[in-house]
């Protein structure tokens, strides 16, 4: 028998083998034995997730002897055609090279044709999206009523270039990526296995570099083979495909949470003299960080494949930042990882975000602000037992008209109306302050009679003004400087400058 790359030999037969998407198989299992078969289902998700090999085994399901069973027996010769793709009742058809509306009408037309072995026609469609919209809408109705014994299957990675009266027909199940620890213990699987010596290190590089999808692991594991042979080390993963190091990504996180910029750049340069993919290595930061935070927050949460003696020191430096500066920390180097993606020179774009996540930690926030002020709070409360203070803050003629009221009143130039009319309070009132502010009465009360300029233009016939209610019209009149010299004052006055009338 010819050699037969990992991917495809290691390729998932039944539904216990399928990793990583619980969720899809659990369903598939219980509408198989409760007899709730759809007519029509729809798989999506990225690329290697196990689409095409959930299909085929549902197929299996469904067209096994007995079937449809759930607990098919693999090595039944219907289960090896169809799992082979040779099966007749099994129609696979790659969307992408027919795509035209002459192809779905061929199936139209051979959908009423029984089937050969099996109790289902099955037709399974890869790359569906690619279908033009004239196929789309010619497969409408077939797709929605099909002969009892006809099955659709259809696989995407862009669900969103399907017409929404497709997927309206069909149920759809979302693959996602699988976990990185799923395709590291399976490769550990696949290696001793083969006889090779894989180390869990180099498991896990191949696993973080495959981005959740279990064939691009095992063709890389496959590619190691034949460069390595029998035993496979992290550093050879490293040198085949430039992925960088746990303990480089570790070295410059530290690096960037020490504030220590020169060390940062140095090993940024060094990796790109090297040849490695900045974009991974700022991937593998950025993923280092969120790590960071969400440790802070969950203790048991993963580290991300560090080892003790890299991760224990980064926590223990990164103990007195705050969690807010992590998360600038992670947006800065996200939004450079962004650029990076188009940009021509990414070296550039990754020396700049690292000197800004740096420069993040030192920049001041509105919360440092508040904290501060919160802690200067007890002395600025104690400054109004000052004199000083209200002799000097009194802009208008208010505060020498209420000298005598009871509370300690600061306007603001922008309401000194209100208060200006009580020549009253200039009189037999003084006497009656509240004893909190005693400090500070003697002098209001001594320099009340020095600032006249209300009383001369109010006419006082008799001491008891307050009980007529024409006085506090009078206060248009007051030619108080501090009043007419404040800027919202004058504001106003040059807007509606002609309009008032005195």
């Amino acid at each position: 028998m010819s050699y037969q790359v990992f991917a495809r030999k290691y390729r998932p037969r039944t539904f216990t083998d399928v990793l990583g998407q619980d969720h899809v198989i659990s369903t598939l299992r219980n509408a198989i034995n409760r007899n709730r078969l759809a007519h029509a289902w729809l798989f999506v998700g990225p690329r290697g997730t196990g689409k095409t090999t959930t299909a085929r085994i549902l197929a299996k399901a469904l067209n096994c002897p007995g079937g449809p069973n759930a607990e098919f027996d693999p090595d039944d010769p219907i289960c090896v055609e169809i799992g082979e793709g040779t099966s007749l009742d099994v129609i696979e058809i790659d969307g992408a090279s027919n795509n035209s509306v002459d192809n779905i009408r061929d199936i139209r037309e051979n959908v009423q044709f029984t089937p050969s072995q099996g109790k289902f026609k099955i037709y399974y469609i890869d790359e569906v999206h690619m279908l033009s919209n004239a196929a789309f809408n010619a497969l409408l109705k077939t797709l929605e009523e099909p002969p009892e014994h006809v099955k659709f299957i259809f696989a995407t990675t862009e669900p969103n270039k399907i017409l929404p009266t497709i997927i309206s027909r069909c149920q759809r199940f979302d693959l996602r990526p699988i976990p990185t620890s799923t395709i590291a213990k399976h490769l550990q699987f696949i290696a001793t296995d083969e006889g090779v010596k894989l180390d869990d290190p180099a498991a896990w590089a191949i696993a973080k570099g495959a981005d959740g999808g279990m064939r691009d692991a095992q063709s890389m594991l496959d590619q190691l083979v034949a460069f390595c042979g029998d035993e496979i080390t992290e550093k050879n993963v490293l040198e085949i495909f430039g992925f960088t190091s746990r303990e480089t990504v570790a070295n410059l996180a530290t690096h960037i949470v020490g504030k220590d910029s020169p060390s940062a750049l140095g090993l940024i340069h060094s990796e790109a003299n090297n040849g490695k993919e900045l974009s991974q290595l700022l991937g593998e930061l950025i993923g280092c960080l969120r790590a960071l935070l969400v440790t802070r927050i969950d203790s048991a949460a993963s580290n991300e494949g560090f080892p003790a003696e890299l991760w224990d020191p980064l926590v223990l430096l990164s103990k007195d930042i705050q969690t807010d500066r992590i998360l600038a920390l992670i947006d800065v180097l996200a939004e450079s990882e962004g650029k990076m993606k188009w940009a021509a020179n990414k070296r550039l774009h990754m020396e700049i975000g690292t000197i800004k996540a740096i420069q993040s930690l030192n920049d001041a926030r509105i919360s440092d602000v508040i904290k501060a002020l919160a802690g200067s709070g007890p002395i600025n409360q104690q400054t109004p037992s000052n004199p000083e203070i209200p002799s000097t803050t009194s802009d208008s003629p208010t505060p020498s008209a209420s000298g005598s009221a009871p509370s300690p009143e600061a306007p603001s130039p922008n309401t000194p109306k209100p208060e200006t009319p009580k020549p009253e309070t200039t009189s037999s009132s003084a006497p009656k302050p509240e004893p909190s502010h005693k400090k500070g009465l003697d002098a209001l009360i001594d320099d009340a009679p020095e600032e006249p300029a209300v009383s001369e233009s109010l006419p006082i016939p008799n001491p008891e003004p307050d009980t007529k209610e024409p006085e506090p019209k009078t206060e248009t009149n007051s030619s108080d400087d501090s009043f007419y010299e404040d800027p919202l004052i004058q504001k106003a006055l040059d807007v509606f400058k002609g309009t008032l009338k005195k």
